[in-house]
C-alpha cells in the first residue's frame, strides 16, 4: 500500500487497532498438512459469514510455517461464478514494505468488507467472482504474520514492550494496547526485495501442496504500490527457481507457471517516481487542475530534486554505488523535502489527493473487526491484527531499498517477452505512486509494438468512460480516472472487468480479442495475425477539473459514491 516508506513514517503508518487489542487465545483446532518442500502448513476452514457471505463457497485461512520464526499468514476464498476445482488461482499481496494484504482483501477486492457497524457486507465486484483467491499477509510480522507470539503493548512510540505473562498493568488498562504480539526479531524478516522474494516462493509452495485442490500449474499474481518492486522481482527470483526444477538440480518443488501479472499504482524506479511528485503537482500538472503549492513552495521542490546534492543527485548515487547507507540517505532526503511537500503544506491525502486527511476513504472499520476475539478464533489467528509492520519497513530502510530500481523495469521487460500478461494499472488521483510517472515506466519497459500503440477508451458493462488503456501485445498500461491508489474501492466495475479480461487473455479496451504471444521480442505477428494494439491518441488528454474535490474534512462514517465519485454526505 505504502509505496516510499522510509523509518521517519513508520510511526504513521502503523495502524494498530488499540481499542480492541487484547490477548490472543492460541488456536487448537488447526488442521495440519504438508506442501510441497515438506513445508508445514496449518489450516482452517473459515465459518460462513466471517467474511464471504455467498452460500456455499468456501474460505480457508492459516499459515505457512516456511522457516524458523517466519510463519505466514493467508486466507483463501473460492471462485464464486466458476467451478473452483477448476478455476484459476489468483495471488494478492499488498505493498509496504510491511503492509498487510488484508488491506486489498477489506477495502478492494475481497468478498466483503467491513462497514460502520462492525459488520462484514457483501462486495458484489470481488474478484473471486472470476477466480480463486488467496491473500497473504507477506513477509513473517506483516498482519496476522508472526515470528514469536508474546504478550505485551505498545509504549507512547508504538514500540512494543514485552510482558512476563498475559496481565495488562494498570497503567495500560485505559490505553488499550494490552494485547498478543509478534516478537519483532529482525533476523526472521527481510531486509529487501530480492531477499523477501525466497519466502514468499516458499509460501507458495506450501499452499499449493497442501490445497492440490485449488492448485495450478498456471497462477496470476496481483499485487500495488510496492508491488511496483514485489511483482517483477518475487516472480524473476520463481523463473528461476524454475529453471532449476527443469535441470533437475531442484527436487520436490512445483514447478508454478505465471501466467498473468497485475500491478496497481507502482513503485518501480524511484528516480521517475520522485520526480513525478512535482510533475504531478507543478508540471505540467495534474488533469483535476490542482496547483496546491505557491510559487515559493514550488521552486523549494525543484530545488529539492534538481540542486547539487538534492534527490536526483543522491538518488543516481545510489544507483552507481549500490551503497546501503547511501541509498538510505536518498531515500530518507527525497521523501521529507519531496514527497511529504504534499501534507506539509496543504494536507492532503498523498493517496487520493482530492480528500483530506484524516481520509475515510477507503472504509478501515475491518481493522477493529480482525481484533474480535470471534473474528480471531474463526480465522485461527496467533496474534492481533495490525495494517502495518514497521519491524519490516525498519528492517528494508537499513538497505535503502525504497530508493532503489534494482532490475524492476527489466525484470517485466523479460516477463512480457517470455509470455507474461502485463497488466500496470494507475488511478489517476493518487499523488503516490501517480499515473505520469507510471505512463514514463511504461515507456521505459518498452514492450514491443508499444511505443506506437494509442490510448484507447476502456469498455465496460455500466456503459461509462471510466478509463483509457494502451496496450501492445501482452502488456498493457491503463489511467482509471477519479480513483485515488486502490483502484477497486474507487472502480470496482472496471477493476473487475479488467481483472476477468487479464486471466483470461483477453483486451483491456473491450474483452473481445484474445492476446497471443510466442515468445520472440520485437515479433510483430502471432500465430499470423498482426500483434494486437490500441487505437488512438498518443496522449490521454482527459481532465477531470476540481469538482469532485473535497474542501472540509470528513466524518470516518462518510460513504463514497462510486457514481458520482463524491462522497455520499459531506459534513458542513
Amino acid at each position: 500500500m505504502v509505496a516510499s516508506l522510509l523509518s521517519a513514517a513508520v510511526a504513521l503508518l502503523a495502524c494498530v487497532s488499540h481499542s480492541l487489542a487484547q490477548f490472543v487465545t492460541p488456536p487448537t483446532d488447526l488442521i495440519a498438512a504438508k506442501g510441497y518442500l515438506d513445508i508445514p502448513v496449518r489450516y482452517k476452514e473459515v465459518p460462513h459469514g466471517i467474511c464471504e457471505l455467498t452460500p456455499g463457497v468456501k474460505s480457508y485461512s492459516g499459515y505457512v510455517d516456511i522457516a524458523k520464526d517466519q510463519h505466514i499468514f493467508f486466507w483463501f476464498f473460492e471462485a464464486r461464478n466458476v467451478n473452483p476445482h477448476t478455476a484459476p488461482l489468483t495471488v494478492w499481496i499488498n505493498g509496504g514494505p510491511g503492509s498487510s494484504s488484508m488491506i486489498g482483501l477489506f477495502q478492494e477486492l475481497g468478498p466483503c468488507g467491513v462497514g460502520a457497524d462492525g459488520k462484514p457486507y457483501y462486495n458484489p465486484y470481488a474478484w473471486n467472482n472470476v477466480s480463486n483467491m488467496i491473500f497473504i499477509d507477506h513477509p513473517s510480522t506483516v498482519g496476522s504474520s508472526y515470528s514469536v507470539p508474546v504478550p505485551g503493548y505498545l509504549d507512547d512510540n508504538g514500540n512494543l514492550v514485552q510482558l512476563p505473562n498475559a496481565s495488562c498493568p494498570a497503567n495500560q488498562t485505559e490505553a488499550g494496547t494490552c494485547g498478543t504480539y509478534s516478537m519483532p526479531i529482525a533476523s526472521a524478516v527481510p531486509n529487501s526485495t530480492a531477499a523477501a522474494a525466497p519466502s514468499m516462493w516458499r509460501t507458495l509452495q506450501g499452499f499449493m501442496g497442501a490445497f492440490p485442490q485449488y492448485s495450478r500449474s498456471d497462477f496470476n499474481f496481483a499485487t500495488e504500490s510496492y508491488g511496483g518492486h514485489y511483482g517483477p522481482i518475487f516472480n524473476a527470483y520463481l523463473e528461476a527457481q524454475n529453471a532449476l526444477i527443469l535441470k533437475g538440480k531442484l527436487f520436490g518443488a512445483k514447478y508454478i507457471n505465471l501466467k498473468t501479472l497485475l500491478i496497481g499504482n507502482g513503485w518501480f524506479d524511484p528516480l521517475i517516481h520522485y520526480q513525478a511528485f512535482y510533475n504531478f503537482t507543478v508540471s505540467p500538472g495534474n488533469t483535476y487542475d490542482y496547483a496546491p503549492f505557491n510559487a515559493q513552495q514550488e521552486k523549494e521542490m525543484y530545488d529539492a530534486l534538481y540542486a547539487p546534492g538534492g534527490c536526483v543527485e543522491q538518488t543516481r548515487k545510489c544507483y552507481e554505488t549500490g551503497d546501503n547507507a547511501i541509498c538510505g540517505s536518498a531515500d530518507g532526503f527525497c521523501a521529507f523535502f519531496v514527497e511529504y511537500e504534499l501534507g506539509r503544506y496543504v494536507s492532503r491525502d498523498e493517496y487520493d489527493f482530492r480528500e483530506l486527511t484524516p481520509d475515510p476513504f477507503p472504509y478501515n472499520f475491518y481493522s477493529n473487526y480482525l481484533n474480535t476475539p470471534k473474528v480471531q478464533q474463526a480465522i485461527g489467528s496467533f496474534v492481533n491484527y495490525s495494517d502495518y509492520s514497521g519491524v519490516v519497513g525498519n528492517s528494508f530502510g537499513t538497505t535503502g531499498d525504497d530508493d532503489r530500481e534494482d532490475g524492476t523495469i527489466e525484470a517485466v521487460r523479460a516477463l512480457v517477452k517470455q509470455g507474461v500478461y502485463v497488466v500496470q494499472y494507475t488511478g489517476d488521483a493518487d499523488y503516490n505512486c501517480n499515473w505520469l510517472g507510471g505512463e514514463v515506466v511504461a515507456a521505459e519497459i518498452a514492450a514491443p509494438g508499444f511505443a506506437s500503440a494509442g490510448y484507447q477508451n476502456i469498455s465496460t458493462s455500466d456503459g461509462v468512460v471510466n478509463g483509457v488503456v494502451k496496450q501492445s501485445g501482452n502488456y498493457a498500461f491503463l489511467r482509471i480516472y477519479y480513483s485515488g491508489h486502490e483502484v477497486p474501492f474507487y472502480q470496482p466495475v472496471l477493476a473487475l472487468e479488467m481483472f476477468e479480461r487479464a486471466i483470461n487473455r483477453k483486451d483491456i479496451a473491450t474483452g473481445k480479442q484474445h492476446i497471443c504471444h510466442d515468445g520472440l521480442e520485437g515479433l510483430l505477428f502471432c500465430a499470423g495475425a498482426p500483434m494486437y494494439k490500441t487505437v488512438g491518441p498518443a496522449k490521454s488528454t482527459f481532465r477531470e477539473g476540481n469538482g469532485t474535490f473535497v474542501f472540509v474534512e470528513l466524518p470516518d462514517t462518510a460513504t463514497y459514491n462510486t457514481t458520482t465519485h463524491r462522497p455520499n454526505a459531506i459534513a458542513t
